[in-house]
C-alpha cells in the first residue's frame, strides 16, 4: 500500500481496541480495490472523546468507526445523526461531509442483511431477544422495520428492558412484551417464536462455556437461533441449538456486513463483502482456542 499527501483517512475510535478486527478487514478491502485510503486504530482514553472528535476535524480524518464505550457518549459532539442513529441511541459510523460529522449506525441493518444472507424469513415473524443493551436496541429497530409481527424481549433486568420494549413499539408499531428470565414464560415465548437472538455477551471469548440460562423446551422445530457473538464464531448456545438440529447464524456475518456498509459510506463503492467475510473467517479460525 502506497501512502501519499492524497491518502484518506479511516479508522476506528475506542478503548481499548487490541481485540478489533476492522482495521485488517478494512484495509485489505481497500487493497484490493486499490483504493487510496489507509484504516487505522484510535485508542482513545475514555476521559479524552471530545478531543478525539476535534483531532478528527482539525486533520480531515475521512471517517471513523465508533466502539464501546463511545457509541453513545460520542452523539453529543457530532452535527448530525442519522434516522437509524437517532433511533438506536448509537453510532457506530462517523463520516467527515465537508467538516460536518455525520453519525450513523449500521449494526442493525448489518444484522438483518446476515439474516437475509442466511435465508431466515423475518417478514411477519414472532422474534424473541435476549438482551436489553445496545445491541438489543438496534436489531430490535431494524428487525421492526424489517417487518416482524412481534418483539419479545427477555432480560435480567427486568426495568430496562420494559424501557426498551416501550420505546420499540411507540416508534414502530411493532408488538412488543417483556417477560423475566428464568420464567415459565419465558419457554412459552420462545416455543411460540420463529427467531431467537442471543445480543448478550455470554458465550463470548474467554468465558466461552457461558451461555443463556434457556430451558431445552426453548429449542423447538423451526426455530433459528442467532447470535451477535462472532468470538468464538460459534458460541455454546449456537453449537446447542445445532445439535439439536436447529438453522444457526453466528456473528460474524453481522460483523462483516456492517462492516461492508460502513466501507460504502466512507468511499462510495460497493464492499467486496466475500473477501472481508473471508478475512474475518480465517483469523478467527486461526485463533480459535
Amino acid at each position: 500500500m502506497l501512502i501519499d499527501v492524497n491518502t484518506q483517512i479511516l479508522g476506528i475510535l475506542g478503548y481499548p481496541l487490541g481485540h478489533s478486527l476492522s482495521p485488517m478487514m478494512h484495509n485489505r478491502a481497500l487493497q484490493q480495490q486499490g483504493l487510496n485510503y489507509v484504516y487505522l486504530a484510535f485508542e482513545v482514553e475514555p476521559n479524552c472523546l471530545g478531543k478525539a472528535v476535534q483531532a478528527l476535524r482539525v486533520l480531515g480524518v475521512t471517517g471513523v468507526n465508533v466502539t464501546v464505550p463511545f457509541k453513545e457518549a460520542i452523539m453529543v459532539y457530532l452535527d448530525e445523526l442519522t434516522e437509524e442513529a437517532r433511533m438506536c441511541g448509537a453510532v457506530n459510523v462517523v463520516k467527515n461531509r465537508q467538516g460536518r460529522l455525520v453519525g450513523s449506525n449500521t449494526d442493525g441493518p448489518g444484522f438483518i442483511a446476515a439474516l437475509q444472507e442466511a435465508g431466515v424469513e423475518t417478514g411477519g415473524q414472532r422474534v424473541v431477544i435476549l438482551g436489553a443493551g445496545g445491541a438489543a436496541r438496534a436489531v430490535a429497530y431494524s428487525l421492526a422495520r424489517a417487518g416482524v409481527q412481534s418483539v419479545t424481549f427477555v432480560n435480567r433486568t427486568y426495568d430496562r428492558a420494559v424501557r426498551l420494549a416501550d420505546f420499540i413499539g411507540r416508534e414502530t408499531g411493532v408488538k412488543t412484551r417483556v417477560v423475566e428470565w428464568d420464567s415459565s414464560a419465558t419457554i412459552a415465548v420462545v416455543q411460540e417464536a420463529a427467531l431467537l437472538v442471543n445480543t448478550t455477551s455470554l458465550g463470548m471469548f474467554p468465558g466461552i462455556e457461558d451461555m443463556p440460562p434457556l430451558d431445552e423446551r426453548c429449542f423447538h422445530p423451526g426455530l433459528v437461533v442467532s447470535d451477535v457473538v462472532y468470538n468464538p464464531r460459534e458460541t455454546r448456545l449456537l453449537r446447542t441449538a445445532r445439535d439439536k438440529g436447529l438453522q444457526t447464524v453466528d456473528g460474524v456475518g453481522m460483523l462483516v456486513y456492517q462492516g461492508a456498509l460502513t466501507y460504502e459510506i466512507f468511499t462510495g463503492i460497493k464492499a467486496p463483502v466475500q473477501l472481508m467475510s473471508e478475512v474475518v473467517g480465517h483469523h478467527l479460525a486461526k485463533n480459535e482456542g
